[in-house]
């Protein structure tokens, strides 16, 4: 328009728009054809959720010249990821892109399509290709807090700047005789080995072997609060894990039940590292429910289920556990058989408000209702544990150290 208002040749024109057209069909003939490219994806098969992951993508150039490619991978919306990787490829080479990804819920996914959008040499085309490269992915529980429990238990289990409280002298089943260090009972000193060996030795004592834990594990609705870091149900599943590794790795049985409405997964019990991977296996996929939990139901299965004596780790809203009055009965028959040990998240909301200094009349009536709150709920807690019911609330980064504390704790004192 503006060479026609300039008086230019309408020839000119015409030959310069077929000039351009030209140059843009020859610069669409030197696009890479699909067969040309290579693509490869490497990724895990196995993911922990909430944790980075490095995912590679190998893309080779077979045609016979350079490209520039812009990269998306299909994954899953739930990942997180930093799209378009753009990378610039020689002919006749390969280049690896890697990214970082993270799942944010467990369960299991496909990844098929990779996207690789190819742009050709002068730059007035590009072109989209599909290629299909099927992948399946299982995204785990968080298992950070059992590997580091496994790594170092007593480091591990500092919680709230004390260790755990030591086991009683003597008690427990003989471990192996070792040197004396300072800080031994005295009275565990082997006489007739240090006259032997004319060093002092000492008796190594241990809790006993092949006790039955059988972890409980709630996935009603309220289990689905939001929290820091994931909900209620990952934290309880996260802390279960540990416990389960904490009991697997000292010898005893172990039994996990989810569980809502009704009965959602049972794992029977078993000992042996190798447990903890059936474990897993069996839980990854549990979701929570809409519905409220039937904890009536689930003590009468663990009581059909369980024949001999166990610690019941039941991991659940606790405010909701000590309103459920149809529960106690069954508990009350539990407890003459099993051990039970009930462990839940403290509600953040309500101590903060109660901490907090009022500076009106409406924050004195919250701070007043929340120690009220609290009242009922400590009167309601007293009233289990007289049953010889064990009820413990911790903060959720804590959930898992408390849990194994206690676990320790029992063993220890021969509670089971």
């Amino acid at each position: 328009m503006v060479a026609a208002i300039l008086g230019v040749s309408w020839l000119v024109i015409i030959a310069f728009n077929l000039l351009v057209i030209f140059g843009s069909f020859v610069d669409f003939i030197f696009l890479p054809k699909r067969d040309q490219l290579y693509v490869k994806r490497s990724i895990p098969n196995e993911m922990e959720r909430g944790l980075s992951y490095n995912v590679q993508v190998e893309l080779g150039n077979a045609s016979a010249h350079g490209l520039r490619a812009r990269i998306i991978d299909g994954l899953p919306q739930s990942f997180e990821q930093s799209f378009p990787l753009n990378v610039t490829i020689p002919y006749g080479e390969k280049m690896t892109l890697t990214y970082e990804t993270k799942a944010l819920f467990r369960g299991d996914y496909n990844v098929s399509k990779i996207y690789v959008r190819v742009r050709s040499a002068i730059g007035l085309w590009e072109k989209q290709l599909t290629f299909e490269r099927e992948e399946s992915i299982q995204v785990i529980p968080d298992l950070t807090e059992a590997k580091l429990y496994l790594e170092s238990a007593q480091a591990f289990l500092l919680y709230e700047g004390e260790k755990i409280r030591k086991q009683r002298s003597g008690v427990g089943e003989f471990a192996k005789i070792r040197n004396y260090v300072v800080g031994d009972d005295p009275r565990k000193i082997n006489w007739r080995q240090t006259a032997k060996l004319q060093e002092v030795m000492t008796n190594e004592y241990e809790p006993e072997h092949g006790k039955y834990i059988t972890l409980l594990i709630d996935c009603g609705r309220l289990m689905g609060a939001e929290l820091l870091t994931g909900n209620r149900l990952e934290k309880a599943l996260e802390a279960s894990l540990t416990v389960a590794a904490s009991a697997l790795q000292k010898g005893d049985y172990v039994a996990v039940l989810a569980f809502s409405k009704d009965v959602k997964v049972y794992v029977p019990p078993a000992k042996g590292m190798s447990h903890l991977q059936t474990i897993i296996r069996s839980l990854y996929g549990i979701k929570v429910d809409e519905a409220e939990s039937n904890y009536a139901a689930v003590f009468q299965y663990v009581q059909t289920m369980q024949k001999k004596r166990s610690l019941l780790f039941l991991f659940s809203d606790v405010q909701t556990f000590l309103y459920e009055e149809s529960a106690l009965a069954h508990l009350n028959r539990l407890s003459k058989r099993h051990l039970f040990l009930m462990i839940g998240i403290e509600d953040e909301t309500i101590i903060k408000r109660k901490n907090e200094e009022p500076s009106h009349v409406k924050s004195a009536m919250i701070k007043s209702m929340a120690y009220q709150h609290l009242a009922k709920k400590t009167r309601k807690q007293l009233k289990w544990q007289s049953q010889g019911l064990h009820i413990v609330e911790a903060k959720e980064e804590n959930l898992a150290t408390a849990a194994v504390s206690q676990y320790i704790d029992i063993m220890n004192r021969n509670l089971l």
